[in-house]
């Protein structure tokens, strides 16, 4: 029914994967004493089982209670017939008797291998969740182990967890090959009932955040602090960073020796362009800086978080960006709607609102 070699993989199991045997035998148990209702269902009273590795044995019992008048055969025996099997029974005891069941050897091993296996696949879904229950929002390093048409899966941890990069985590034009060595975001860590499942990222604003906390230990110090971050993954970062010792160059910091830091970053990046914007509590200025590497003449609050920024005729498309790119990260970086213009076409817009005011002026005269 269920053999020696099972008992001795139940001890390799506890070696190898930490999980005690005892675990298992419990969950076995349970297991086949609903197995074997169901496979009995409606002949069957109460049953135990009984699992003792020490003697690789598995014993069956019925379970009958002692009463005075029975009324369920299966579930109930009289006093008289009881002591028949022990003397010392009385009223309102428990009988166990020891019975062997037909046909059901099959049954008994298929539902040990289905304890096995669900045992083994809770544990590793726990021992996951453990795992990474600290590592979220966390930088790690991993190894591309397989690529399908839509996901990458990687190996993370001495564990060897899986961890799944999905589309929309994935850089643009990034490749990504077996056996590559990369170094992801832990967006989250799911537990979907069936397992644990790891998410990962290359895309995320928080890998650029790990990576300069790496390589500034200003940043890791908090004597440099990241205010915000704006990313259109494999193509632009923008990252505000400040500093509340006047003694300290926050951005210098960030750049490093001969931009040594920065270059460390976007080289893990791809060649990503990262642009470390000195965040100002003016928000005004703070837009201007954030439009770097524009240089801004003047911003102008038009609404609440909304402004004008006003740029050199020359340096416009630089401000704005390939298709925006530019302008619309330093809205993220911000919070403010910004809305760029060259000096001529805010020169022309002044000079409108000037001639508007003059005829206002003029009509409000006439009609006086």
């Amino acid at each position: 029914m269920i053999s020696k070699d099972f008992f001795e993989a139940l001890a390799d199991l506890e070696t190898e994967k930490g999980i005690r045997s005892e675990v298992f035998i419990e969950a076995l148990r349970t297991a086949l004493i609903s197995a074997y209702k169901k496979q009995y269902e409606g002949g069957a009273g109460e049953v135990d089982i009984r699992i003792n590795p020490e003697k690789n044995s598995v014993k069956y019992y019925t379970v009958r209670t002692v009463v005075e008048e029975v009324t369920d055969r299966e579930r109930e025996i009289s006093l008289p017939d009881a002591q028949l099997l022990k003397k010392s029974y009385k009223l309102g005891d428990t009988v166990y008797e020891e019975f062997v069941p037909k046909d059901f050897g099959r049954i008994a091993a298929q539902t040990a291998r289905q304890v096995i296996l669900q045992k083994l696949h809770e544990t590793e879904r726990d021992n996951t969740l453990n795992e990474f229950s600290d590592k979220k929002d966390e930088l790690m390093s991993c190894v591309v182990r397989k690529v399908d048409a839509k996901n990458v899966y990687v190996e993370l941890g001495k564990g060897q967890i899986e961890g799944v990069m999905l589309p929309q985590d994935q850089v643009p034009g990034e490749r990504y090959e077996v056996n590559d060595r990369i170094k992801v975001y832990v967006k989250n860590i799911k537990n979907s009932g069936k397992g644990a499942q790891v998410l990962v990222s290359r895309t995320s604003a928080g890998l650029v955040k790990r990576l300069f906390e790496n390589e500034v230990p200003e940043i890791k110090a908090g004597t440099v602090i990241v205010k915000s971050i704006s990313r259109e993954a494999g193509q632009r970062t923008k990252m505000a960073i400040y500093s509340e010792d006047p003694q300290v160059d926050a951005v210098g910091a960030c750049v490093g020796n001969k931009g040594a830091r920065v270059n460390a970053v976007v080289a893990e990046l791809g060649g990503e362009k990262v642009d470390i914007i000195q965040w100002s509590e003016n928000p005004l200025e703070f837009i201007a800086k954030a439009l770097s590497p524009a240089k801004v003449i003047s911003v102008t609050q038009t609404d609440e978080k909304a402004a004008i920024a006003v740029v050199p005729d020359d340096k416009l498309s630089l401000a704005i960006g390939r298709d925006g790119q530019n302008a619309r990260l330093a809205a993220r970086l911000t919070g403010w709607k910004i809305d760029v213009k060259s000096e001529s076409a805010a020169a022309k817009m002044e000079e409108l609102n000037r001639m508007e005011e003059a005829g206002a002026e003029d009509h409000s005269a006439t009609e006086a």
